[in-house]
């Protein structure tokens, strides 16, 4: 079925984020927000940045993965954190930060179960079909600068990606607007929250609401670790650092920093 694509309001945007948000730009198209972004962070753009694309050409995911989705069809958004007073050690709370913004949004639009798979996915459905994705990069080596982007399909999913899903799929009536003015919404006190606490996940909740957010913990899983070596295991929690901790089945746990997680088994 035909629709007409509307593009998304600039100004409107503006006026209903900027203040929280320091600046909120706006494209028709562009390759990656996430690689324009990383580019404006270099020549100097200033904390709570914000770039919007209502059509990305050559969107990216973890493990250079690519992820575009049809004009209009969902979310693009990068935002820009310069996060100074927080250890970058705690730097990689941050796209899990993102994800929690991210169910916090799709619990208020979307009457779907919806849950994380860590550390950089948004499920949702009956089925746990993967809706977005977050991809967090640093960048300017003078100051701190880190670039999450996320990518939510809204009205679809990307036809290349078969076991994707929607919110309009799961039964979501909000518009693309009303979603991304949401979700910068709940970012934006996510993350002032965590910079208040200077990162510590336990003085933001952000541990805690992690755990009761994410559907990957309690599940079997496959971890396939960068280098190429698998690990499979029982997803018992995250530590304060953010890694997954995995139970193997000789009884040892490991700490998993970064890696793409499969679930074998859900949670019961």
């Amino acid at each position: 079925m035909n629709r007409t694509v509307q593009p998304l309001d600039a100004e409107g945007l503006r006026t209903a984020l900027v203040g929280p948000w320091t600046q909120v730009d706006v494209v028709e198209r562009t390759g990656s927000t996430n690689a324009d972004l990383l580019a404006a962070a270099a020549d100097g753009a200033p904390d709570r940045s914000v770039l919007v694309a209502d059509q990305q050409e050559a969107g990216r995911g973890r493990l250079a993965r690519s992820w575009v989705a049809p004009p209009g069809s969902g979310i693009a958004v990068s935002v820009l954190l310069r996060p100074t007073g927080v250890p970058p050690s705690r730097f990689g709370w941050l796209p899990l930060l993102a994800g929690l913004a991210l169910l916090d949004t799709v619990r208020q639009v979307c009457p779907a179960p919806a849950g994380l798979k860590w550390p950089n996915d948004l499920l949702l459905g009956p089925g746990q079909r993967k809706a977005a994705g977050i991809l967090a990069e640093v960048g300017d080596a003078v100051r701190p600068a880190v670039v999450i982007g996320i990518g939510l399909n809204v009205a679809a999913a990307p036809p290349e990606h078969p076991t994707a899903t929607s919110l309009a799929a799961e039964g979501a009536t909000a518009d693309r607007a009303q979603v991304l003015t949401a979700l910068l919404g709940c970012l934006a006190e996510r993350e002032a929250r965590w910079r208040e606490g200077r990162g510590d996940p336990e003085a933001s909740r952000l541990r805690a609401d992690y755990r009761a957010g994410c559907a990957t913990l309690g599940s079997e899983v496959k971890v396939e670790l960068p280098g190429g070596a698998v690990l499979h295991g029982i997803a018992e929690d995250v530590d304060r650092d953010g890694r997954l901790l995995l139970l193997d089945p000789a009884g040892r746990r490991r700490a998993v920093a970064a890696g793409d997680v499969v679930h074998l088994r859900p949670s019961e």
